[in-house]
């Protein structure tokens, strides 16, 4: 690969790199190998599932479990070594760049993945728009460090024309050949993987990428984690990290919330806590209708729904005096709208004065489990509105982070389909 510096040249720069795969005549099958992000595996019972179908399961490597963090990340060292030297895991024999395909029932989105060259959000390349929590960009780092791979990779859009050019026309030739890899997961969705490695295509996917610029839609820490091995390597392979890269005028991605558990407030002390500054109403459920509310009396303002005492409690209409108060001025008004901004500045930090450490709040992507994990500890579950692909993107634009986990844009790649070696590489 060429060395830092080429980023300067204000696009993207996606390279061919030499993936890891699982040799499908070594494990029990490509479905039962495979994770969601590891940041979507959050019980312990995730993860025990995942072990259990398969000994190869790449959460093993994703999110090894060990006593102490040293011991998770040696482990999965250890584990990923292992595995390259029984066969299990094989390097591609040359570079490519890998189209990858999702489909379930009306929805496709396709993208490629490859290695993109690193640059900061100060460049204007790739645009962050969420905060990070720092102890978690040090364990990802750790992990990385220690594996010296790229085990999962991030998933970025970009904007496109909306017609088959460029990046995407390579990509809707590629489909059309037989697929390096084929498998449904659990979850009623197919995957597909091909290969790109002709050198005219690659050129014309190297000339229409150099021409945007990307948002991070999921993998904040992992792209901060890149950033911050970067600064410790010489220019080399650490000067690029393992993404997904899709272009979302031809394939829209679904942007859907990530809500909330406060693990030691439970509800009735949350709703007392309120007291006039929010309109609070109890709706009717199950949680699909509850959640229908919610998005009702989004489209006014500022809404959430806490549960967690078996009934569900709309809060709305915030007190305008008490958010003026408490949300900072000094950002546009477009983030002091927002229901993160809000939930965070107001009623996080300021009336129920709930710390924001792995302890206070528990991020959780599905709306059912973080009402479940909220009845079984006593906490109280925040059911969060998502938040529009256009406003994230112009905020991101202006260089302005939302919230950290203030959305979760999908469907996610599986973990686990390719993998990158920083010593193949």
């Amino acid at each position: 690969m060429d060395t830092r510096g080429s980023a300067a040249n204000g696009g993207l720069r996606l390279t061919p790199f030499r993936g890891l795969r699982y040799v499908p005549e070594r494990v029990g099958s490509l479905a039962a190998v495979t994770s969601p992000p590891y940041d979507v595996v959050v019980r312990p019972d995730g993860v025990h599932h995942l072990q259990s179908a398969d000994p190869y399961n790449i959460v093993r490597l994703i999110l090894p479990q060990a006593a102490t963090s040293e011991a998770r990340h040696r482990q999965a060292a250890d584990t990923l070594r292992s595995w390259l030297a029984e066969g299990v895991l094989a390097a591609d024999t040359e570079p490519a760049l890998y189209v990858y395909e999702q489909r379930k029932g009306d929805l496709l989105q396709r993208g490629l993945i490859g290695a993109l060259e690193l640059s900061t959000p100060a460049e204007g390349i790739v645009l962050p728009h969420e905060d990070v929590i720092p102890h978690v960009v040090e364990d990802r780092a750790s992990l990385m460090r220690t594996t010296a791979a790229n085990l999962d990779p991030l998933l970025l859009t970009y904007r496109g024309n909306g017609t088959a050019t460029g990046a995407t026309a390579v990509i809707e030739r590629t489909v059309l050949r037989a697929p390096l890899l084929s498998t449904t997961t659990e979850d009623g969705m197919s995957h597909r993987l091909w290969s790109v490695t002709d050198p005219a295509a690659l050129a014309e996917v190297a000339d229409d990428l150099g021409r945007h610029q990307a948002l991070i839609a999921d993998g904040h820490h992992r792209w901060a984690t890149y950033l911050r091995l970067r600064e410790e390597h010489p220019p080399g392979p650490w000067n690029y990290g393992l993404v997904l890269l899709i272009d979302t005028a031809r394939y829209p991605l679904q942007v859907r919330a990530i809500h909330r558990l406060l693990n030691h407030l439970p509800v009735a002390d949350a709703l007392r806590l309120l007291g006039d500054a929010f309109r609070v109403r109890t709706v009717e459920g199950p949680l699909p209708a509850a959640l229908d509310a919610l998005a009702t009396a989004a489209r006014d303002g500022n809404a959430f729904v806490l549960a967690g005492d078996g009934r569900f409690h709309l809060v709305d209409r915030p007190s305008p005096d008490l958010v003026a108060r408490t949300v900072p001025a000094d950002r546009p008004d477009a983030w002091r709208a927002l229901d993160a901004t809000v939930l965070h500045a107001t009623l996080i930090d300021h009336v129920w004065r709930v710390p924001d450490t792995p302890e206070g709040i528990t991020y959780i992507h599905d709306a059912q489990a973080v009402v479940e994990q909220a009845e079984r500890r006593g906490g109280t579950a925040v059911l969060m509105h998502p938040v529009r692909e256009d406003v994230v993107r112009d905020l991101a634009r202006q260089g302005v982070t939302m919230p950290r986990k203030s959305t979760s844009f999908g469907p996610k790649p599986a973990t686990g389909l390719v993998l990158r070696s920083l010593d193949v590489d």
